[in-house]
């Protein structure tokens, strides 16, 4: 991938991050404890689909940087007292458990594809 793809793949995958991170705090509140395991599912998906586009974890990075962010403005509220996380239960679950995630997603490896070999039921030709 050059550089230009790469930027644009980072990107994206940040602004997903915005994303499922606002619609995870809300729907985790909404429909509880549905709600809650939909919004860490979508948190999963989102950090493993970020370490197989980006090819490593660096995807993990950038889309969980945009989900960190989304769900820290969410949580801090305006001044009149408006927020959307409380502070209650699953609450911290949907925050340290999306954080849980995006660890356990950046400590994957992302393995190189392996040429297909030959074996005695081919005749010994490699197609390719």
């Amino acid at each position: 991938m050059n550089a230009a793809v790469k930027a644009v793949v980072h990107a994206v995958l940040a602004a997903l991050g915005v994303l499922v991170g606002l619609a995870g705090a809300l729907v985790q509140a909404a429909w509880l404890p549905g709600g809650l395991l939909l919004a860490l599912l979508a948190t999963a998906s989102l950090f493993y689909g970020g370490l197989r586009a980006a090819g490593g974890q660096s995807g993990v990075v950038s889309s969980g940087a945009g989900w960190l962010a989304a769900v820290v403005a969410v949580g801090f509220g305006r001044g009149e007292g408006d927020k959307v996380l409380w502070g209650g239960l699953a609450d911290l679950v949907f925050v340290l458990g999306g954080m849980a995630l995006a660890v356990m997603c950046a400590t994957l490896s992302v393995l190189p594809q392996q040429r297909r070999r030959t074996g005695p039921l081919d005749g010994g030709h490699a197609r390719t």
